[in-house]
């Protein structure tokens, strides 16, 4: 059977990318070239492809339209999201929802990358 075992993610721009997602705490070493991937701690891999590599490998791709899938960050607690929330936009990111208190029992916020992905942030209260 397969597994999961890696998420990629194609971005516009590769280096403001990495900068959103070294702010919330992946450790990406500085790489060249239009493909990156790093080994997160859980095992999984996140993957990054310039848009450009991505046309290259498939002519008839078409850049999605809205919001398909999302990623999710937990946090240490319900301080460090808002602590993770106000670095990331502080440095020039965007935030889709300042960090509230969610009815199922979690601080939570969200945040867009760069190329327009929602990113969630979490912990429990």
């Amino acid at each position: 059977m397969p597994a999961l075992a890696a998420i990629g993610i194609v971005a516009r721009d590769l280096s403001l990318s990495v900068a959103f997602y070294r702010l919330l705490g992946v450790e990406i070493p500085d790489q060249d070239g239009d493909h990156i991937d790093v080994a997160l701690p859980s095992g999984m891999r996140l993957m990054w492809d310039a848009l450009e590599l991505i046309k290259q490998i498939d002519a008839d791709w078409v850049e999605p339209v809205g919001h398909r899938m999302g990623l999710a960050f937990e946090c240490a607690n319900a301080a460090d999201v808002d602590r993770v929330h106000k670095r990331v936009v502080d440095s020039g990111f965007r935030s889709k929802k300042d960090p509230w208190d969610a009815f199922w029992g979690q601080r939570y916020a969200q945040l867009i990358d760069p190329d327009g992905n929602v990113v969630d942030l979490f912990a429990p209260r």
